[in-house]
């Protein structure tokens, strides 16, 4: 069921009440070189955008004495300048035009080559996937995962000029047909999740692998690897009242889609509350806080020795004689700094008029994205020019598969098996292209406590329950500014994790965070011990925000700094 009250069911340590382009918000708006108003935390970090005019009414641009004019005179010369300032082209801004100018400076002379096939396809095969993974693994509405789910893979205006689509409970898929008449049908595959069918396919090209923890049944452990919560009282320095007001807060918009908040105080569980037909197994929609879990997979190999992060990544495709793909390292993958030419939609001039984005075909291609990926030339030499990317986190994916598969561990399996399990985490699904490889750029689902168990993981620097299970001084790297992005006088992106340091949230620019479209949202704020998680659906991501910030802001207040 869908939410339908601006207040969640509260569950442990929260009294019921009885009365919700930037790819961390909203999802992944243009920003143009005409863009005039700020998006605080766009790729551009806290750098300002173009600025708007002033009113023509404000007094320091103007004083008008009434009495010496006549008021049709008055209204005409009002109506006048408040055309011109609409009309008025943009303020220059140094800040963008300093890093088109570099990155300008850098650039390869290499072809791009816009994937192939027609956008509204590629749309509609985002759309029945998104539709799919809603009813079948989160347990959704369709008409309202229609509404406010995934619209950045199938904008509005392009549902609206497909079918209906048809939901098939029995054979657990979803179909919806072009003007053309050609069906394009989504299938839920189990703990693959669900994948669009390629074009002339009726089955995917890999077998689907039953993936099921390997952990007793949560209602018997104690949190974190359960779900039994302590009965002794927090300490006196904790301000339950404000934990509460900023439960509260997080739902105080209905219309910012909230569907579910979790807080942890040194691991332990603070408060949480839930949307009405949502609980705390539900698996929702995660979208690129999925890049932080490929992250970990990639740490957990570096742990066990199968990479290091300065190796160049060891690609298949970049094997060939000279190849210059072949100097990219695992760290400027997982820094979002490879290189490789692709359009993306958070890209400084990113032009919505010019070719469909192979950041958005990497979901909605029906194709083997790992050599998608791997076959992009590069654009600027490897580790110099940060951008946010998916071929990066994928070509990290195939590096997983590539580590898991030489040592003869099954490649499905292994987030469960060396992650998961260790943490307790039960309802993730990871998602897959037609030919098995894992698209942890954003199709994965979990609910809200095993996000925050993740979170833990790095809270802890990367060890549970006593064992070690991310190298040391890999927390320490994915939470570092990536050079290639300071380069550009942008501080806030990592290692597959997002920075605090444009003081994005209200809480200390130590904080660093998982974040997905929709403002989806895991936050860990060491000086706190906190580990905060927001969930929500796509459409509410702007207004979810800011009930979020206003939650973080009375948990500043309730919870004593270290």
């Amino acid at each position: 069921m869908a939410p339908t009250t601006s207040k969640g069911a509260s569950l442990v340590n929260s009294a019921p009440k009885s009365d919700e382009g930037d790819p961390r918000r909203g999802g992944w708006q243009p920003f143009s070189a005409v863009a005039t108003t700020r998006e605080k935390n766009h790729p551009l970090g806290s750098a300002p955008l173009p600025g708007t005019s002033r009113s023509p009414f404000d007094p320091s641009c103007m004083k008008l004495r009434a009495h010496f004019v006549p008021p049709a005179l008055l209204l005409g010369l009002a109506l006048a300048l408040t055309s011109a300032a609409q009309t008025a082209p943009p303020a220059p801004n140094p800040a963008l035009t300093a890093l088109l100018a570099r990155a300008k400076s850098l650039e390869l002379p290499t072809p791009h080559v816009p994937p192939p096939g027609d956008p509204l396809e590629h749309h509609t095969a985002g759309y029945a996937k998104i539709l799919c993974s809603a009813v079948f693994i989160t347990g959704l509405d369709p008409d309202f995962a229609a509404e406010n789910v995934g619209t950045f893979t199938s904008p509005h205006a392009d549902r609206a000029k497909v079918g209906q689509p048809v939901i098939d409970r029995k054979k657990q898929e979803v179909r919806i047909a072009l003007p053309s008449g050609k069906i394009i049908t989504a299938k839920y595959l189990g703990d693959q999740g669900c994948v669009t069918l390629p074009p002339g396919q009726d089955t995917v090209n890999f077998t689907p692998v039953a993936v099921k923890p390997q952990l007793p049944d949560p209602s018997t452990q104690p949190w974190p690897m359960g779900d039994i919560l302590p009965s002794t009282p927090f300490p006196k320095e904790i301000d339950q009242a404000k934990v509460q007001r900023a439960l509260d807060a997080a739902f105080s918009t209905p219309a910012g889609l909230t569907a579910g908040i979790v807080a942890t105080w040194k691991g332990r569980l603070l408060g949480e509350r839930y949307a009405p037909g949502i609980n705390v197994h539900t698996r929702l929609e995660s979208w690129s806080m999925g890049k932080s879990v490929t992250a970990t997979l990639l740490g957990i190999l570096v742990k066990q020795g199968v990479y290091n992060l300065t190796q160049a990544a060891p690609i298949p495709e970049w094997q060939g004689p000279a190849d210059p793909r072949a100097k990219i390292t695992v760290a400027d993958l997982l820094q979002m700094s490879s290189g490789l030419r692709i359009i993306a939609p958070q890209d400084p001039d990113y032009d919505p008029a010019g070719p469909y984005p192979e950041h958005v075909y990497l979901y909605t291609g029906r194709i083997d994205a790992f050599h998608y990926a791997a076959t992009r030339p590069l654009q600027w030499p490897p580790g110099k020019i940060g951008r946010y990317r998916n071929t990066d986190p994928v070509l990290v994916n195939y590096l997983i598969r590539l580590g898991t598969e030489k040592r003869g561990v099954e490649y499905l399996s292994f987030p469960q098996r060396a992650l998961f399990d260790k943490l307790g985490i039960r309802t993730f699904v990871i998602e897959t292209d037609p030919y098995g490889n894992f698209l942890t750029q954003g199709y994965d689902y979990a609910c809200v406590r095993d996000w925050a168990r993740l979170g833990n993981l790095y809270l802890q620097d990367g060890v549970w329950n006593g064992e070690r299970l991310l190298p040391e001084g890999f927390v320490s790297f994915v939470r570092t500014v990536a050079p290639a992005w300071a380069a550009d006088g942008r501080r806030n992106y990592g290692g597959f994790f997002w920075l605090n340091t444009d003081r994005r949230y209200p809480v200390p620019p130590d904080a660093y965070s998982m974040n997905g479209a929709g403002g989806q949202t895991t936050l860990i704020i060491p000086s706190h011990d906190l580990v905060v998680v927001r969930m929500g659906h796509f459409k509410g991501a702007t207004l979810g925000e800011k009930d979020f910030n206003q939650a973080l802001a009375q948990l500043m207040e309730a919870v004593p700094a270290r």
